[in-house]
């Protein structure tokens, strides 16, 4: 999830001030749409918003409006973004298709017959369908808490969201049950796994649709996606889920400080990625050279222990321009191929190829190299075109995300195993959401 950092840090303030906030969430897409299930955005009452649920097309609608939504609690709006508004001569909205009832899940007093069309269907020509929940910040909290919690531990955490429970929860024969089944509970499904018990926005005695409910989500196992839309029939009560595997921030290992990395920490921080920079030479690795870095260090060249727990799960680029850094890192990474998602070295073909023979000839047994070669991408990076340290940062930020979102690229110059480009196209459900806490 982008922009996740600036709401964090906007929520902690406000709270902080005394000022309320809407958190805005997509919980399901269905057709085309820009952003994916689990896109958040923080509303402030005085006026200040972070984050995006759409390509911005939604966002000054969803602003004016979010208070208003939510002034008896948490509930899902849908936002249609068809090309089939009709429009008169004087250039306004005309209202040929309205919303029905099962388009609106929780919205009181609502005057569907007198609604202005533009608030029901945007006409962007995208045909698709963005389900949004709104709640205010005192309900939100929690969730924003694990996500810190996640970045913090590194550890994912899987929250099933309800969405919509169907009308039967209202009926006078399970009224009981109704308090347990609100729009925007969650559900922390694995301390559920773990434990037995429920973490559900504080709640200790649970109706038995509600746990009947949770031990089938526990056991809904979910694909190489992050976050899944899921029904569950319990009897007479149906409720619709996001089930949401909420990923600590993917992170990036720069091993070298040159001037040449600064653009490269920049790119890596506007995704919200965690950023490292590690040198051998104090006098290049300071937090006055690298202030957007999450962590700055000079590192000694046979500290192997260090490096391969900054690296362990994360992206690593060798780029020190110095033969002994990057033969003494690279000695080492190439041992353990396992430990890293990705490798890349700077330099030209040869550079690397003499580092690599150089390495091979100090060991008893150089075939233990051969599958960190095989995973090593030189020269770094994608060949873009253009000339300095911004156009190499970006060529390999475009590598990396291809190589850590299991993409796939032709690109010539990149050692890589990757080819055949294929075009990323729109789900038809919310079946797939960036990653990434």
């Amino acid at each position: 999830m982008n922009q996740v950092a600036d709401i964090l840090k906007l929520a902690i303030k406000a709270k902080q001030q005394g000022i309320d906030a809407v958190l805005a969430t997509v919980v399901r897409t269905e057709g085309s749409a820009y952003r994916r299930a689990g896109a958040m955005m923080l509303i402030c009452e005085d006026g200040r918003s972070v984050g995006m649920i759409s390509g911005g097309c939604l966002e000054p609608h969803i602003i004016k409006r979010a208070f208003w939504l939510t002034r008896n609690g948490a509930n899902v709006q849908v936002y249609q973004t068809g090309d089939d508004i009709q429009y008169a001569d004087d250039g306004q909205a005309q209202a040929g298709v309205k919303r029905t009832k099962s388009d609106i899940y929780d919205e009181p007093d609502s005057d569907l017959d007198g609604a202005d069309f533009d608030e029901l269907n945007f006409g962007l020509g995208c045909n698709g369908r963005v389900h949004v929940l709104f709640e205010r910040l005192t309900t939100a909290t929690p969730l924003l808490e694990t996500i810190r919690n996640v970045r913090r531990t590194q550890q994912p955490i899987t929250v099933a969201t309800l969405i919509r429970a169907n009308d039967y929860q209202h009926q006078d024969s399970i009224t009981q049950n109704s308090d347990n089944l609100r729009t925007g509970m969650r559900i922390n499904l694995d301390e559920h796994r773990s434990l037995g018990s429920v973490s559900a926005q504080g709640k200790t005695a649970l109706s038995s649709i509600l746990a009947n409910t949770i031990e089938e989500l526990a056991q809904y196992k979910l694909s190489d996606k992050n976050a899944e839309y899921v029904t569950v029939e319990n009897g007479e009560v149906t409720t619709e889920w996001l089930v949401q595997r909420l990923q600590p921030q993917l992170r990036l290992l720069i091993c070298g400080a040159g001037n040449d990395v600064m653009p490269l920490v920049t790119m890596a921080k506007l995704q919200d990625w965690h950023v490292t920079v590690v040198d051998s030479r104090a006098q290049y690795a300071t937090r006055m050279r690298f202030p957007q870095a999450d962590v700055v260090m000079s590192l000694y060249l046979d500290d192997s222990e260090t490096l391969l727990k900054l690296s362990n799960n994360a992206a690593v680029a060798l780029m020190s321009h110095s033969l002994s850094q990057d033969r003494a890192r690279l000695a080492i990474l190439l041992k353990h191929p396992d430990n890293y998602r990705y490798l890349g070295q700077l330099g030209p073909r040869y550079r690397t190829e003499r580092l690599i023979n150089e390495i091979s000839i100090n060991i008893s047994n150089p075939t233990m190299l051969k599958a960190g070669i095989h995973k090593l991408h030189y020269p770094i990076g994608y060949k873009l075109g253009g000339d300095g340290p911004e156009a190499l940062a970006l060529g390999i930020m475009a590598e990396i995300n291809t190589v850590m979102h299991n993409q796939t690229a032709s690109v010539d110059g990149s050692h890589s195993n990757l080819s055949n480009i294929s075009a990323v196209s729109s789900d038809t459900d919310a079946n797939t959401v960036q990653s990434g806490v």
